[in-house]
């Protein structure tokens, strides 16, 4: 079943307070090499990258990179 219109506004409502988008642009093969890294790891490409990401703002390995949020608010 579709969602309703209703469920479209909540989830564009809660995609614009809680998240930003960025377009990634990799070489062709390069998508379906993450895909399936993110994969092996139990996780989404969205929640793998993010990952790689917070790992390298932090400097280390994190679980979720939000202490290196954390670091950067308080600078």
């Amino acid at each position: 079943m579709p969602p309703t219109e209703a469920q479209k506004r909540a989830r564009d409502k809660w995609l614009a307070e809680k998240v930003e988008t960025i377009n990634v642009r990799v070489p062709k093969g390069k998508k379906e090499l993450i895909r399936r890294k993110a994969e092996e790891s139990g996780e989404t490409v969205n929640g793998f990258i993010n990952r790689i990401l917070d790992e390298a703002i932090a400097g280390e390995p994190t679980s979720t990179g939000q202490e290196a949020i954390n670091r950067e608010n308080r600078d």
